[in-house]
């Protein structure tokens, strides 16, 4: 989802549906005959914002594009209707799952993200990844795994052995009258 003060935002039509798009976003649309890794042109371009300009398109903007890259194909969520009717043995049951396409927005009308923006000011940093792995408490090295399991199946043992044993019960004596 773009956000509200972006500068170049554009509502796209893909499938009969509409989508508020800005470059580097990545979308669920239906699905597309394209491959993975290949660029489409989606060419419906309903409106265009670039700044403080608007475009409104009568129905779309004419030459102008929008050009995004397929990422993968997928399927959506499992959807599921049932129809029952008591007494009248009605009982539907109809199912599917939609077929979508992930894209990522590289360029709308040829204009790439604004310079200047966070993105491309963290994307040029190097990236360094923090250790998180727990260190020893102490200075001797770490216990081997196998003598962890061992300890873990002495105690198990052991509180088996010392719990006390249900007490069996006396079985009931009738009175005989």
């Amino acid at each position: 989802m773009p956000k509200p003060d972006g500068s170049l935002t554009a509502v796209v039509v893909s499938g009969g549906k509409q989508y508020r798009v800005a470059p580097g976003d990545r979308i669920l649309v239906d699905r597309l005959t394209a491959e993975p890794g290949s660029s489409v042109k989606i060419g419906r371009v309903l409106m265009l914002r670039d700044g403080s300009e608007i475009k409104v398109g009568t129905p779309a903007v004419e030459g102008l594009d929008v050009e995004a890259k397929v990422l993968a194909h997928s399927r959506g969520p499992r959807v599921e209707t049932l129809r029952y009717k008591s007494k009248k043995r009605v009982r539907v049951h109809r199912g599917g799952r939609a077929d979508l396409t992930a894209i990522e927005i590289i360029a709308i009308g040829g204009m790439k993200v604004a310079t200047g923006t966070q993105d491309e000011e963290e994307e040029s940093a190097p990236k360094t990844r923090k250790d998180t792995r727990r260190k020893p408490k102490s200075d001797e090295p770490a216990a081997k795994p196998e003598a962890k399991l061992e300890a873990k199946a002495d105690t198990k043992t052991e509180t088996k052995a010392e719990s006390p044993k249900r007490a069996a019960r006396a079985p009931k004596q009738k009175d005989a009258k």
